[in-house]
Order: structure tokens, then sequence, then C-alpha cells
């Protein structure tokens, strides 16, 4: 039996359409994603904390989900609306559909809306808060209740996903632990030379430690809380700074720790790390419009000419007017101009705005990973 729910925004619009996963109500920054494939590494990629997201592809679940595909131990997001859900999955690599899961993970789903028209809306007037909902169907409700909602700005959202404690990481790429709720213990098996790498957390995708292990790297990941002494006295040959949830300017205490960690380790930054590192340095962020998500943006490398195509999740970026002269900007977005890449020009310092780990795709930029452990030998500055 169908069961209605609605979406309304806080400009007053009301989609209604039929709810799938779990019932309830929440809230959040309604937002759309571009990608025709990932929807599983998308659910549970913790920088969608605080968000409700929205599949421009049409049809949705068709491969349905699977235990490998998962980019943390848990779903963040706070609801998923697609046009049409696919609820009998036939790929052989599916043990449920997309409905189960999200009912086992209490997230509120909704199909059957014209999202073509919810995203034009999120185009023209920007990301705004809604209110999701299978058990309040009062549109005047609603809308009351998504206009008094809090905004995703000026949040903390950070300190919701980040781990507890500090782990050693020894997934590689294609391993998965059957349902891990943290990264299993090292196991020594690299050797002596083996470069360390101290990754702070701030909500990061599994595909990041995976990638850093698979190039040789002994893996520690911190808390997003951690300070710079706490960073060092795991004596790292390099830090990286993963991607997160949020605005990026409230987290004054990882600006912090990043500048007290300048200058004395090689640092890579990407996503909100990335805009972390920006502050740190000096630099101001901004909130785009409706951000970039998805798997397919343009990204000029102004160093080498060359556009790669890249996965994307944010919707805050560096404002390239405000960094000092030391800090150099290596990537454009070819979609909006806005800045994709930034290096400082003495340090072994560097970051990137999108996703080199591109889990699901694509894999144009999986080259920074090796010029990370090239950085951190020593061998380059940054590219």
């Amino acid at each position: 039996m169908s069961r209605p729910a609605k979406l309304a925004l806080a400009d007053g619009t009301v989609y209604t359409g039929t709810a799938f996963g779990a019932d309830g109500e929440t809230f959040g920054e309604v937002v759309f994603n571009t990608s025709m494939s990932g929807y599983q590494e998308i659910l549970t990629d913790p920088s969608y904390n605080g968000q409700i997201v929205t599949m421009t592809f049409p049809l949705i679940g068709n491969y349905g989900v699977n235990d490998e595909d998962v980019e943390s131990g848990g779903l963040a997001i706070k609801g998923f609306v697609v046009r049409e859900l696919c609820r009998e999955p036939s790929n052989f690599r599916s043990n449920r559909s997309l409905d189960g899961y999200l009912q086992d993970n209490k997230i509120i789903g909704l199909e059957g809306i014209d999202t073509r028209a919810l995203v034009r809306r999120i185009r023209v007037h920007g990301a705004m808060t809604g209110v999701l909902s299978t058990v309040d169907l009062d549109d005047a409700s609603l809308i009351a209740k998504a206009q008094s909602a809090p905004s995703l700005v000026g949040r903390d959202l950070v300190d919701e996903v980040t781990p507890g404690e500090s782990t050693e990481w020894t997934q590689s790429l294609g391993e998965f632990v059957h349902h891990p709720s943290t990264p299993a213990a090292w196991d020594g098996q690299e050797g002596g030379d083996s470069p360390h790498v101290v990754a702070i957390d701030y909500g990061m995708k599994w595909n990041i430690p995976r990638h850093l292990r698979d190039m040789g790297c002994r893996v520690t990941i911190v808390p997003g809380s951690s300070s710079a002494d706490e960073v060092l006295a795991h004596n790292p040959d390099g830090v990286f700074l993963s991607n997160g949830p949020g605005d990026p300017e409230p987290l004054t205490y990882a600006i912090e720790t990043i500048q007290n960690l300048i200058g004395r380790k090689p640092v890579f930054g990407i996503c909100l790390g990335q805009q972390l590192l920006g502050l740190a340095l000096g630099g101001r962020t901004f909130k785009l419009k409706f951000g970039h998500r998805g798997a397919n943006q343009p990204v000029l490398n102004k160093q080498t000419g060359e556009v790669e195509i890249t996965s994307q999740n944010h919707g805050f970026a560096v404002d390239a007017d405000s960094l000092p002269d030391d800090v150099e900007v290596t990537h454009i977005n070819l979609n909006d101009q806005t800045v994709e890449g930034i290096r400082h020009r003495t340090y072994p310092v560097f970051g990137v705005q999108y996703h080199p780990e591109a889990s699901a795709g694509p894999h144009d930029s999986h080259y920074l990973f090796g010029e990370f452990r090239r950085m951190m030998a020593g061998e380059v500055h940054c590219r």
C-alpha cells in the first residue's frame, strides 16, 4: 500500500508524492546531485549530514544495495528524493532494495514528484531548508516548520559525524569488513619505510584511507577535534584533511589545528579539508547558491592545462580574492570559475575542492594521492 509524503520548502513550495524507506519527519537543506549512479556512496557519505538530497537522474534503485559500496558506518543524510524508485533490483551484487535499506537506517524517502521542477527551483532561488514528512501532511504546518528550521550556515555538523577516538586503518580497495562500525586495527605488515599519514576525520569517506593504504601508506585516523599536538604525537610523515559536512567557518578548533601544522608537516586537504586549509592560510569562504554535487564536474588544472572530470559534494567555496599572495589557486571549476585547488608557494601544503578518491567515480584525479606521497618523501612540492 502506498504511503503519502510531502516535502515543503522554506519559500512556501510543497511537493506531494509517495513515501519509501522510513516513516516520520525530518528537516534539512534541500540540495540536488547530478550523478547517474553511485546512490549508495551518496547515502553513506557523511558530508551530506544536515541535507535532504534530490537525485536528478529519473530512475534510482535499479541496482539495489550491497555491503561493499559503503563510505561510512552509517547514514548521516536527512532525506532522499527521487523521481522514480526501482523497488525490485536485479543486479547480482544486490542483497536488498533501496527501499529496505532506508527503512533499516530510519531515513525517509520521497518518490513520484517532479524532480526537474524542484531542481530548477533550487537553481533559481538557491538551496533552502525543507521539511520532509510522512506524518504531517498539512501544507501550512509543513511550510511553517520549514521556515522555522535552523539553517545549515553557522552550525557545526562535523561534531555529529567525526569519530570519538583515534584508530588505525587496514582496509584496501576491493576489501570489505562486514558492517564495521570503526576501522580495524593496523596489522603492522607495511614495511618500515612506509610513510605514515594521519588523516583528520571531519566526516571522511572510507575510500580515502583505502587509496592511501593502497599507495603503501600506514594510515592513522584521528577525530576532527584533534589538536596539532595530538596529531603530531603520532609522528606522521604527512597530514590529510578530510571531507565533511556543512559550513567550515564555525570549525575554529579545526582551523587552529591546521594553522599549527602548516610548515611542520606536509598537508593535503580535500573538500571541507581544503576550505579549512584556505581559512587557516588567511582566506575566507562563502556559501554557493546551490553547490556542486555530482560525478561530472569539469575542473581546469591551471598548471597542466588539462581538464579533469571530477566527483564533487560541497556547498561552500574558498574566496580566491581573499587568499594571501603566498597561496596560489591551482584548479578552477569551469562551470562557475570557483576555486577547486590551492597550494602554498613555500610550504608543502595543498588542497582540492573535489574528490580524487572518486567513489563511485570518475578517476581523472587519482594522481593527487601520488603527489601527496611524493611530497611526503620530499620529491615534489605539489602540483
